[in-house]
């Protein structure tokens, strides 16, 4: 198994290089992919503060990429919950993480974010 990183989910999400994009889905075709948590975080990131792509639009195409029946995400579920609150929430992507440690996995979380306490179990 083989870990995808940051750049290859972008190039297979935005076409916008699609040498590449073919390159990254002939990897995911072949065996099977991994994709961290902290990946999503920064492809959440990148489609939001460089790409300037809503938050609904974000949480859709990150969505459909859990979907793909070659790629593994550890903490899956977490991911979910994590785009959920990301598009219907202001709170940052880490937070909405966190959020989907404590509602997935039973995770408690300390901090003095008030905007992030309302959303903790």
């Amino acid at each position: 198994m083989i870990v995808l990183d940051t750049n290859s989910i972008l190039r297979c999400l935005l076409q916008d290089n699609m040498e590449m994009a073919a390159l990254v889905d002939e990897q995911m075709a072949r065996e099977e992919c991994f994709i961290l948590p902290e990946v999503v975080a920064e492809i959440v990131f990148v489609l939001l503060k460089v790409y300037h792509l809503d938050r609904r639009e974000i949480a859709a195409s990150v969505s459909a990429i859990l979907q793909h029946e070659n790629l593994r995400f550890p903490h899956k579920a977490v991911i979910e919950t994590a785009l959920w609150y990301f598009d219907t929430t202001k709170l940052d992507f880490v937070d909405c993480l966190l959020v989907g440690y404590a509602i997935d996995e039973g995770r408690r979380i300390f901090t003095f974010d008030k905007k992030l306490k309302k959303y903790l179990p």
